[in-house]
Protein backbone atom coordinates (compact mmCIF):
# COMPACT_ATOMS: atom_id res chain seq x y z
CA UNK A 1 0.00 0.00 0.00
CA UNK A 2 1.57 3.37 -1.25
CA UNK A 3 1.25 6.64 1.46
CA UNK A 4 0.55 10.10 -0.12
CA UNK A 5 3.47 12.95 0.75
CA UNK A 6 1.40 14.66 2.75
CA UNK A 7 0.15 11.62 4.78
CA UNK A 8 4.49 10.79 5.35
CA UNK A 9 5.46 14.59 5.88
CA UNK A 10 2.86 15.06 8.43
CA UNK A 11 4.14 11.35 9.79
CA UNK A 12 7.67 12.60 10.02
CA UNK A 13 6.65 16.34 11.70
CA UNK A 14 4.09 14.38 14.58
CA UNK A 15 7.50 12.57 15.23
CA UNK A 16 9.09 15.41 15.85
CA UNK A 17 6.74 16.45 18.18
CA UNK A 18 6.95 14.04 21.00
CA UNK A 19 5.15 14.76 23.97
CA UNK A 20 5.85 14.03 27.87
CA UNK A 21 2.09 12.00 29.26
CA UNK A 22 0.57 13.97 32.41
CA UNK A 23 1.09 11.31 34.69
CA UNK A 24 4.66 11.25 34.10
CA UNK A 25 5.36 15.04 34.45
CA UNK A 26 3.67 14.94 37.91
CA UNK A 27 6.20 12.16 38.70
CA UNK A 28 9.09 14.23 37.73
CA UNK A 29 7.75 16.92 39.75
CA UNK A 30 6.88 15.10 42.91
CA UNK A 31 10.38 13.60 42.95
CA UNK A 32 11.82 17.17 42.12
CA UNK A 33 9.79 18.69 45.33
CA UNK A 34 10.76 15.32 47.42
CA UNK A 35 14.48 15.84 46.55
CA UNK A 36 14.57 19.76 47.58
CA UNK A 37 14.06 18.07 51.61
CA UNK A 38 17.45 16.21 51.03
CA UNK A 39 19.29 18.02 48.67
CA UNK A 40 19.27 15.76 46.33
CA UNK A 41 20.56 16.36 42.55
CA UNK A 42 21.39 13.32 41.14
CA UNK A 43 18.82 12.58 38.85
CA UNK A 44 19.24 16.59 37.63
CA UNK A 45 23.38 16.58 37.22
CA UNK A 46 23.34 16.50 33.52
CA UNK A 47 21.01 19.17 33.03
CA UNK A 48 22.32 22.97 32.16
CA UNK A 49 21.31 25.18 35.21
CA UNK A 50 21.05 28.60 35.48
CA UNK A 51 20.25 30.69 38.85
CA UNK A 52 18.19 33.95 38.61
CA UNK A 53 18.94 34.13 34.40
CA UNK A 54 22.55 33.36 35.04
CA UNK A 55 24.75 29.95 34.37
CA UNK A 56 25.59 28.44 37.28
CA UNK A 57 26.77 24.92 38.92
CA UNK A 58 24.30 22.90 40.48
CA UNK A 59 26.22 21.27 42.68
CA UNK A 60 27.03 24.76 44.64
CA UNK A 61 23.43 26.10 44.56
CA UNK A 62 20.57 26.23 46.43
CA UNK A 63 18.73 22.91 44.61
CA UNK A 64 21.41 21.24 46.78
CA UNK A 65 20.83 22.45 49.76
CA UNK A 66 18.43 20.76 52.21
CA UNK A 67 15.32 23.05 52.57
CA UNK A 68 12.06 23.10 54.51
CA UNK A 69 9.20 22.98 52.05
CA UNK A 70 6.03 24.49 53.45
CA UNK A 71 3.95 24.52 50.33
CA UNK A 72 4.26 23.45 46.81
CA UNK A 73 2.44 23.66 43.52
CA UNK A 74 3.16 22.72 39.87
CA UNK A 75 2.71 22.98 36.03
CA UNK A 76 3.01 20.36 33.80
CA UNK A 77 3.32 21.11 30.06
CA UNK A 78 3.31 17.84 27.89
CA UNK A 79 3.76 19.92 25.00
CA UNK A 80 6.99 21.15 26.04
CA UNK A 81 8.13 18.18 27.90
CA UNK A 82 8.08 20.79 30.62
CA UNK A 83 7.44 21.67 34.41
CA UNK A 84 7.08 24.84 36.69
CA UNK A 85 7.29 24.26 40.62
CA UNK A 86 6.57 27.20 43.24
CA UNK A 87 7.88 25.96 46.43
CA UNK A 88 7.18 28.15 49.77
CA UNK A 89 9.89 27.98 52.83
CA UNK A 90 9.11 30.21 55.81
CA UNK A 91 11.71 28.51 57.94
CA UNK A 92 12.94 31.48 60.00
CA UNK A 93 16.58 30.71 59.61
CA UNK A 94 16.33 31.76 55.89
CA UNK A 95 12.78 31.95 54.13
CA UNK A 96 12.75 31.47 50.50
CA UNK A 97 10.06 32.09 47.54
CA UNK A 98 11.25 29.76 44.54
CA UNK A 99 10.33 29.03 41.32
CA UNK A 100 11.65 26.94 38.65
CA UNK A 101 10.93 25.19 35.34
CA UNK A 102 12.69 22.45 34.02
CA UNK A 103 12.87 20.66 30.44
CA UNK A 104 12.78 17.24 29.81
CA UNK A 105 13.63 15.32 26.88
CA UNK A 106 10.39 13.42 25.57
CA UNK A 107 12.70 10.10 24.96
CA UNK A 108 14.52 9.46 28.24
CA UNK A 109 12.68 12.11 30.49
CA UNK A 110 15.66 13.41 31.77
CA UNK A 111 16.09 17.18 32.77
CA UNK A 112 18.08 18.85 30.22
CA UNK A 113 17.74 22.32 31.51
CA UNK A 114 16.80 23.98 34.77
CA UNK A 115 15.85 27.50 35.69
CA UNK A 116 15.74 28.53 39.11
CA UNK A 117 14.15 31.95 40.36
CA UNK A 118 15.35 32.44 43.97
CA UNK A 119 13.63 35.24 46.37
CA UNK A 120 14.25 36.00 49.86
CA UNK A 121 14.54 39.17 51.80
CA UNK A 122 15.46 42.18 49.57
CA UNK A 123 13.79 40.99 46.60
CA UNK A 124 10.02 42.54 45.70
CA UNK A 125 7.79 42.57 48.27
CA UNK A 126 9.19 39.15 49.53
CA UNK A 127 7.45 37.85 52.89
CA UNK A 128 7.22 34.22 52.66
CA UNK A 129 4.99 33.64 55.66
CA UNK A 130 2.19 36.22 53.57
CA UNK A 131 2.79 34.05 50.44
CA UNK A 132 2.37 31.32 52.12
CA UNK A 133 -0.78 32.27 53.59
CA UNK A 134 -2.69 33.31 50.68
CA UNK A 135 -1.36 30.68 48.31
CA UNK A 136 -2.92 28.28 50.11
CA UNK A 137 -6.00 29.99 50.21
CA UNK A 138 -6.33 29.70 46.17
CA UNK A 139 -7.91 27.11 43.89
CA UNK A 140 -5.77 25.98 41.58
CA UNK A 141 -7.54 22.54 41.20
CA UNK A 142 -7.76 20.86 37.66
CA UNK A 143 -10.64 22.17 35.49
CA UNK A 144 -12.91 19.80 33.71
CA UNK A 145 -12.02 18.68 30.34
CA UNK A 146 -15.02 20.46 28.73
CA UNK A 147 -14.49 23.75 30.47
CA UNK A 148 -10.81 23.80 30.17
CA UNK A 149 -9.48 27.08 27.88
CA UNK A 150 -6.62 25.82 25.01
CA UNK A 151 -3.11 26.16 25.06
CA UNK A 152 -3.48 29.45 22.60
CA UNK A 153 -6.26 31.15 24.86
CA UNK A 154 -3.76 30.56 27.90
CA UNK A 155 -0.90 31.57 26.57
CA UNK A 156 -2.95 34.40 24.79
CA UNK A 157 -3.94 35.90 28.30
CA UNK A 158 -0.57 35.66 29.74
CA UNK A 159 0.90 37.88 27.15
CA UNK A 160 -2.02 40.29 26.78
CA UNK A 161 -0.99 41.41 30.73
CA UNK A 162 2.51 41.59 30.09
CA UNK A 163 2.07 43.56 26.71
CA UNK A 164 0.03 45.83 28.70
CA UNK A 165 3.64 47.09 30.39
CA UNK A 166 4.68 48.29 27.14
CA UNK A 167 1.28 49.36 24.96
CA UNK A 168 -1.24 50.70 27.70
CA UNK A 169 -3.88 50.05 25.07
CA UNK A 170 -3.60 46.07 24.99
CA UNK A 171 -7.04 44.41 25.84
CA UNK A 172 -6.37 42.54 28.97
CA UNK A 173 -8.85 39.49 29.71
CA UNK A 174 -9.81 40.90 32.78
CA UNK A 175 -11.38 38.11 34.90
CA UNK A 176 -13.51 38.99 37.84
CA UNK A 177 -12.99 38.01 40.84
CA UNK A 178 -8.96 37.89 40.13
CA UNK A 179 -6.45 38.34 42.74
CA UNK A 180 -2.45 38.60 42.37
CA UNK A 181 -0.50 37.68 44.98
CA UNK A 182 2.84 39.97 44.70
CA UNK A 183 5.58 38.81 46.97
CA UNK A 184 3.53 38.74 50.49
CA UNK A 185 1.15 40.95 49.00
CA UNK A 186 -2.22 40.19 47.99
CA UNK A 187 -4.87 42.67 46.42
CA UNK A 188 -7.78 39.50 46.70
CA UNK A 189 -10.62 40.96 49.43
CA UNK A 190 -13.02 37.87 48.87
CA UNK A 191 -15.10 39.78 46.98
CA UNK A 192 -16.90 38.68 43.74
CA UNK A 193 -16.01 42.21 42.99
CA UNK A 194 -11.89 41.92 43.16
CA UNK A 195 -9.79 43.02 40.01
CA UNK A 196 -6.36 42.40 39.13
CA UNK A 197 -6.96 45.60 36.72
CA UNK A 198 -5.40 47.98 39.18
CA UNK A 199 -2.58 49.31 36.63
CA UNK A 200 0.66 49.11 36.12
CA UNK A 201 3.86 51.57 36.16
CA UNK A 202 3.17 54.57 33.49
CA UNK A 203 6.20 54.23 31.62
CA UNK A 204 6.78 51.64 29.03
CA UNK A 205 8.32 48.48 30.72
CA UNK A 206 9.81 45.77 28.13
CA UNK A 207 8.95 42.45 29.38
CA UNK A 208 11.10 40.49 27.12
CA UNK A 209 12.75 36.74 26.29
CA UNK A 210 9.55 35.33 27.78
CA UNK A 211 9.64 31.40 28.34
CA UNK A 212 6.54 29.69 29.05
CA UNK A 213 5.32 26.35 30.93
CA UNK A 214 1.51 26.12 29.84
CA UNK A 215 -1.01 23.52 31.68
CA UNK A 216 -4.29 23.27 29.90
CA UNK A 217 -5.85 21.28 32.99
CA UNK A 218 -5.20 23.80 35.42
CA UNK A 219 -5.79 26.75 32.95
CA UNK A 220 -2.10 28.14 33.96
CA UNK A 221 0.80 29.28 32.54
CA UNK A 222 3.95 30.54 34.05
CA UNK A 223 6.50 32.68 32.11
CA UNK A 224 10.12 33.43 32.85
CA UNK A 225 11.65 36.94 31.58
CA UNK A 226 13.65 39.91 32.21
CA UNK A 227 11.27 42.65 33.63
CA UNK A 228 12.24 45.80 32.44
CA UNK A 229 14.32 44.39 29.12
CA UNK A 230 18.21 43.58 28.38
CA UNK A 231 20.60 42.81 30.68
CA UNK A 232 19.43 45.12 33.71
CA UNK A 233 15.64 43.85 33.75
CA UNK A 234 14.68 42.17 36.82
CA UNK A 235 14.80 38.00 36.70
CA UNK A 236 10.80 37.52 36.95
CA UNK A 237 7.77 35.05 36.89
CA UNK A 238 4.69 35.80 35.97
CA UNK A 239 2.35 32.85 36.87
CA UNK A 240 -1.68 32.98 35.54
CA UNK A 241 -5.11 31.04 36.46
CA UNK A 242 -7.10 31.36 33.72
CA UNK A 243 -10.88 30.15 34.22
CA UNK A 244 -13.07 30.79 31.04
CA UNK A 245 -10.57 32.58 29.19
CA UNK A 246 -10.31 35.41 31.85
CA UNK A 247 -7.37 35.88 34.84
CA UNK A 248 -8.13 34.57 38.05
CA UNK A 249 -4.87 34.37 39.46
CA UNK A 250 -1.62 35.85 39.55
CA UNK A 251 1.52 35.03 41.18
CA UNK A 252 4.80 36.82 40.56
CA UNK A 253 8.33 36.22 41.47
CA UNK A 254 11.11 39.50 41.09
CA UNK A 255 14.52 39.02 42.13
CA UNK A 256 15.43 42.67 42.31
CA UNK A 257 18.82 44.34 40.86
CA UNK A 258 20.72 45.74 43.66
CA UNK A 259 22.10 48.63 40.93
CA UNK A 260 18.71 49.64 39.97
CA UNK A 261 16.49 49.53 43.51
CA UNK A 262 12.47 49.44 43.12
CA UNK A 263 10.73 49.74 39.95
CA UNK A 264 12.45 49.83 37.50
CA UNK A 265 13.75 53.64 36.67
CA UNK A 266 14.52 55.04 33.86
CA UNK A 267 18.50 54.67 33.64
CA UNK A 268 17.82 50.86 34.47
CA UNK A 269 15.23 50.30 31.51
CA UNK A 270 15.98 49.05 27.96
CA UNK A 271 14.99 51.99 25.11
CA UNK A 272 13.73 49.15 23.13
CA UNK A 273 13.13 45.07 23.23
Amino acid sequence: MRLSLSVILASCFASTLAQCSYSQLQQLSANYVASRSTGQISTLSNAVYNENFKPATLQSSILSQPLRIDNNRSLHDTTACATYTELISTNPAHPYVIGTQIRYTPDTLQATQIDTLITDAGDWLFNATGTLYWAQRENWSTIPEAKRDSRAVIKAGADAYLDLFTNKSTVVPWGTPCARLEGGSYTGKGQPSDSCNLGVPSRVVYMTNRQYVIDETVGAVDVFLNFGGCATGRPDSHEYRLEGGKLRFIHTITVMNPTCPGLPSEACLCKQP
